[in-house]
Protein backbone atom coordinates (compact mmCIF):
# COMPACT_ATOMS: atom_id res chain seq x y z
CA UNK A 1 0.00 0.00 0.00
CA UNK A 2 2.97 2.31 -0.86
CA UNK A 3 3.72 3.24 3.26
CA UNK A 4 -0.11 3.80 3.84
CA UNK A 5 -0.32 1.69 6.99
CA UNK A 6 2.37 2.96 8.11
CA UNK A 7 1.20 6.87 7.97
CA UNK A 8 -1.99 5.87 9.67
CA UNK A 9 -0.10 4.18 12.48
CA UNK A 10 1.46 7.75 13.11
CA UNK A 11 -2.30 8.85 14.44
CA UNK A 12 -2.39 8.46 17.69
CA UNK A 13 -3.16 11.99 20.13
CA UNK A 14 -2.58 14.04 16.48
CA UNK A 15 -5.75 13.87 15.80
CA UNK A 16 -7.93 16.49 16.34
CA UNK A 17 -11.52 15.77 16.17
CA UNK A 18 -13.64 18.99 15.59
CA UNK A 19 -17.27 18.90 17.08
CA UNK A 20 -20.57 17.88 15.41
CA UNK A 21 -22.46 19.80 13.28
CA UNK A 22 -25.87 20.88 14.69
CA UNK A 23 -27.53 17.44 14.38
CA UNK A 24 -31.19 19.38 13.94
CA UNK A 25 -32.36 21.40 11.15
CA UNK A 26 -35.74 24.01 11.04
CA UNK A 27 -38.66 22.78 9.76
CA UNK A 28 -42.34 23.72 9.44
CA UNK A 29 -42.66 26.73 11.40
CA UNK A 30 -39.49 26.57 12.50
CA UNK A 31 -39.48 23.38 14.46
CA UNK A 32 -36.49 21.23 15.00
CA UNK A 33 -35.85 18.15 12.44
CA UNK A 34 -33.39 15.58 13.65
CA UNK A 35 -30.80 14.54 11.05
CA UNK A 36 -31.70 10.78 12.11
CA UNK A 37 -35.16 11.47 9.71
CA UNK A 38 -32.59 11.91 6.62
CA UNK A 39 -32.82 9.66 4.03
CA UNK A 40 -28.97 9.20 3.09
CA UNK A 41 -28.47 5.42 1.55
CA UNK A 42 -29.76 2.77 -0.29
CA UNK A 43 -29.67 -0.55 1.03
CA UNK A 44 -26.97 -1.94 -0.05
CA UNK A 45 -24.86 0.99 0.55
CA UNK A 46 -25.83 1.10 3.79
CA UNK A 47 -25.10 -2.91 4.41
CA UNK A 48 -21.70 -2.22 1.97
CA UNK A 49 -20.70 0.43 4.38
CA UNK A 50 -21.64 -1.46 7.84
CA UNK A 51 -19.66 -4.72 6.47
CA UNK A 52 -22.99 -6.51 6.34
CA UNK A 53 -24.91 -8.89 4.00
CA UNK A 54 -27.78 -7.20 1.87
CA UNK A 55 -30.23 -10.46 3.14
CA UNK A 56 -28.96 -9.52 6.85
CA UNK A 57 -29.64 -5.89 6.40
CA UNK A 58 -33.19 -6.53 4.90
CA UNK A 59 -34.21 -8.52 7.60
CA UNK A 60 -33.15 -6.04 10.53
CA UNK A 61 -34.64 -3.32 8.40
CA UNK A 62 -38.17 -5.18 7.50
CA UNK A 63 -38.06 -8.96 8.86
CA UNK A 64 -38.03 -12.21 6.79
CA UNK A 65 -40.13 -15.30 6.79
CA UNK A 66 -38.24 -18.32 7.28
CA UNK A 67 -40.51 -21.86 7.35
CA UNK A 68 -44.00 -19.99 6.78
CA UNK A 69 -42.97 -18.21 10.16
CA UNK A 70 -42.70 -14.00 9.77
CA UNK A 71 -40.48 -12.68 11.79
CA UNK A 72 -40.99 -9.06 12.26
CA UNK A 73 -38.32 -6.28 11.58
CA UNK A 74 -35.49 -4.91 14.09
CA UNK A 75 -35.24 -1.40 13.19
CA UNK A 76 -38.17 -0.50 11.37
CA UNK A 77 -41.48 -0.14 13.59
CA UNK A 78 -43.44 -2.40 11.09
CA UNK A 79 -41.91 -3.30 7.33
CA UNK A 80 -42.47 -1.28 4.80
CA UNK A 81 -40.18 -2.35 1.66
CA UNK A 82 -38.41 0.68 1.20
CA UNK A 83 -35.03 0.86 -0.38
CA UNK A 84 -34.22 4.26 0.91
CA UNK A 85 -32.12 4.31 4.59
CA UNK A 86 -32.65 6.88 7.09
CA UNK A 87 -29.29 7.91 9.23
CA UNK A 88 -31.18 7.29 12.49
CA UNK A 89 -31.97 3.71 10.97
CA UNK A 90 -28.28 3.02 9.47
CA UNK A 91 -27.10 4.51 12.60
CA UNK A 92 -29.45 1.15 14.68
CA UNK A 93 -28.51 -0.86 11.93
CA UNK A 94 -24.66 -0.17 13.28
CA UNK A 95 -25.57 -0.91 16.85
CA UNK A 96 -27.05 -4.02 15.72
CA UNK A 97 -23.94 -4.96 14.00
CA UNK A 98 -21.98 -5.32 16.73
CA UNK A 99 -23.80 -8.19 17.86
CA UNK A 100 -24.03 -10.41 14.81
CA UNK A 101 -22.11 -13.35 16.01
CA UNK A 102 -23.86 -13.69 19.16
CA UNK A 103 -26.11 -16.73 18.13
CA UNK A 104 -29.17 -14.98 19.41
CA UNK A 105 -32.23 -13.90 17.10
CA UNK A 106 -31.94 -9.76 16.98
CA UNK A 107 -35.35 -9.99 16.46
CA UNK A 108 -35.37 -10.38 20.23
CA UNK A 109 -34.09 -7.18 20.76
CA UNK A 110 -37.80 -5.61 19.59
CA UNK A 111 -39.45 -5.52 22.83
CA UNK A 112 -37.07 -3.40 24.57
CA UNK A 113 -36.49 -1.19 21.45
CA UNK A 114 -40.38 -0.72 21.15
CA UNK A 115 -40.61 0.13 24.69
CA UNK A 116 -37.21 2.77 24.21
CA UNK A 117 -39.37 4.68 20.94
CA UNK A 118 -42.67 4.89 23.51
CA UNK A 119 -40.19 6.10 26.89
CA UNK A 120 -38.06 8.51 24.34
CA UNK A 121 -40.52 9.49 21.89
CA UNK A 122 -38.32 8.68 19.46
CA UNK A 123 -38.37 6.23 16.31
CA UNK A 124 -35.08 5.54 16.51
CA UNK A 125 -33.61 5.04 20.23
CA UNK A 126 -30.28 3.36 19.85
CA UNK A 127 -29.85 6.22 17.48
CA UNK A 128 -29.93 8.83 20.42
CA UNK A 129 -27.38 9.26 24.00
CA UNK A 130 -30.09 8.44 25.88
CA UNK A 131 -30.23 4.67 26.42
CA UNK A 132 -26.22 5.24 27.06
CA UNK A 133 -25.77 7.54 28.83
CA UNK A 134 -28.79 8.86 31.35
CA UNK A 135 -31.09 5.91 30.50
CA UNK A 136 -29.55 2.75 31.82
CA UNK A 137 -31.29 1.95 34.71
CA UNK A 138 -34.18 2.11 32.51
CA UNK A 139 -32.67 -0.16 29.70
CA UNK A 140 -31.92 -2.59 32.35
CA UNK A 141 -36.16 -2.97 33.69
CA UNK A 142 -37.01 -3.21 30.33
CA UNK A 143 -34.30 -5.78 29.35
CA UNK A 144 -35.55 -7.42 32.56
CA UNK A 145 -39.35 -6.78 31.96
CA UNK A 146 -38.61 -8.72 28.29
CA UNK A 147 -36.89 -11.60 29.43
CA UNK A 148 -33.88 -10.31 26.86
CA UNK A 149 -31.07 -12.89 26.81
CA UNK A 150 -28.17 -11.78 28.36
CA UNK A 151 -25.73 -12.63 24.85
CA UNK A 152 -27.30 -9.58 23.21
CA UNK A 153 -28.02 -7.32 26.20
CA UNK A 154 -27.48 -3.42 26.10
CA UNK A 155 -26.90 -2.89 30.07
CA UNK A 156 -24.88 -5.25 32.11
CA UNK A 157 -25.11 -4.71 35.95
CA UNK A 158 -21.81 -5.42 37.97
CA UNK A 159 -22.23 -4.89 41.34
CA UNK A 160 -24.41 -2.44 42.07
CA UNK A 161 -23.66 -0.64 39.08
CA UNK A 162 -25.60 -0.84 35.31
CA UNK A 163 -23.23 -0.35 32.59
CA UNK A 164 -22.85 -0.74 29.15
CA UNK A 165 -22.47 -4.65 27.92
CA UNK A 166 -18.95 -5.39 26.11
CA UNK A 167 -20.65 -4.83 22.52
CA UNK A 168 -22.64 -1.49 23.40
CA UNK A 169 -19.81 0.77 25.02
CA UNK A 170 -18.00 -0.91 21.54
CA UNK A 171 -20.88 1.22 19.65
CA UNK A 172 -20.63 3.99 22.14
CA UNK A 173 -17.52 4.93 21.42
CA UNK A 174 -17.58 5.10 17.42
CA UNK A 175 -20.39 7.72 17.60
CA UNK A 176 -20.73 11.18 18.31
CA UNK A 177 -23.58 12.66 19.97
CA UNK A 178 -25.28 16.54 19.50
CA UNK A 179 -25.56 17.76 21.95
CA UNK A 180 -23.11 15.42 23.80
CA UNK A 181 -25.15 14.07 26.58
CA UNK A 182 -28.49 13.44 25.58
CA UNK A 183 -28.33 14.09 21.80
CA UNK A 184 -29.01 12.14 18.29
CA UNK A 185 -26.09 10.96 16.53
CA UNK A 186 -24.57 13.19 13.89
CA UNK A 187 -21.67 11.13 13.29
CA UNK A 188 -20.06 7.80 12.94
CA UNK A 189 -16.46 6.54 12.92
CA UNK A 190 -16.23 3.32 11.41
CA UNK A 191 -13.16 2.36 12.22
CA UNK A 192 -13.02 3.65 16.42
CA UNK A 193 -11.92 7.40 17.24
CA UNK A 194 -8.22 6.40 16.38
CA UNK A 195 -8.69 6.84 12.83
CA UNK A 196 -10.18 10.82 11.22
CA UNK A 197 -12.26 8.36 8.85
CA UNK A 198 -16.10 9.68 10.17
CA UNK A 199 -19.48 8.90 8.23
CA UNK A 200 -21.72 12.30 8.43
CA UNK A 201 -25.11 12.56 6.79
CA UNK A 202 -24.29 16.10 5.78
CA UNK A 203 -20.70 15.42 4.35
CA UNK A 204 -20.20 13.86 1.06
CA UNK A 205 -23.53 12.44 0.80
CA UNK A 206 -22.93 10.46 4.22
CA UNK A 207 -19.77 8.89 2.17
CA UNK A 208 -16.44 7.90 4.37
CA UNK A 209 -14.43 10.90 4.64
CA UNK A 210 -11.63 12.44 6.03
CA UNK A 211 -11.65 16.62 6.84
CA UNK A 212 -14.55 16.31 3.86
CA UNK A 213 -12.85 14.84 1.51
CA UNK A 214 -14.11 10.96 0.47
CA UNK A 215 -11.50 8.18 1.11
CA UNK A 216 -12.54 6.59 -2.12
CA UNK A 217 -11.08 9.75 -3.97
CA UNK A 218 -7.79 9.93 -2.09
CA UNK A 219 -7.44 6.13 -2.66
CA UNK A 220 -7.95 6.40 -6.41
CA UNK A 221 -5.66 8.84 -6.39
CA UNK A 222 -3.14 6.52 -4.44
CA UNK A 223 -4.24 3.94 -6.71
CA UNK A 224 -3.18 5.53 -9.83
CA UNK A 225 0.08 6.35 -8.61
CA UNK A 226 -0.14 10.04 -7.18
CA UNK A 227 2.76 9.98 -4.24
CA UNK A 228 1.07 10.89 -0.66
CA UNK A 229 3.37 13.75 -0.37
CA UNK A 230 1.15 15.14 -3.74
CA UNK A 231 -1.80 14.06 -2.76
CA UNK A 232 -1.40 15.90 0.90
CA UNK A 233 -0.43 19.05 -1.12
CA UNK A 234 -3.66 18.94 -3.63
CA UNK A 235 -5.91 18.69 -0.65
CA UNK A 236 -4.02 20.76 2.16
CA UNK A 237 -4.37 17.87 4.05
CA UNK A 238 -1.65 16.14 6.13
CA UNK A 239 0.02 13.25 5.02
CA UNK A 240 -0.79 11.05 7.79
CA UNK A 241 -4.49 11.70 7.01
CA UNK A 242 -4.45 10.52 3.80
CA UNK A 243 -2.71 7.67 4.80
CA UNK A 244 -5.03 6.60 7.44
CA UNK A 245 -7.63 7.43 4.94
CA UNK A 246 -5.76 5.11 2.20
CA UNK A 247 -5.44 2.38 4.67
CA UNK A 248 -9.26 2.37 5.60
CA UNK A 249 -10.54 2.06 2.31
CA UNK A 250 -7.74 -0.50 1.66
CA UNK A 251 -8.95 -2.33 4.71
CA UNK A 252 -12.49 -2.58 3.68
CA UNK A 253 -11.81 -3.80 0.09
CA UNK A 254 -10.61 -6.56 1.85
CA UNK A 255 -13.42 -7.29 3.61
CA UNK A 256 -16.04 -6.91 0.44
CA UNK A 257 -13.36 -8.83 -1.31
Amino acid sequence: MRGATSSALKLGAEIVRASCPSAYSAGVNGARVSVLHRPVYGVSDAAALLGLSWSRTRAWLDGYERKGVRYPPVVRPSSTGDNVVSWGEFVELGYLREYRRKGVPLQRLRPVIEALREEFQTPYPLATAKPFVGGKELVMKLQEDSDLPEQIAIVVRSGQTVMLAREAERFFKKVAFDPPDDGDVCRLHPAGRTTPVVIDPLVRFGRPSVEGVAVERLWELHDAGEPLAQISATYEMKRHLVGAAIAYYEQQRTLAA
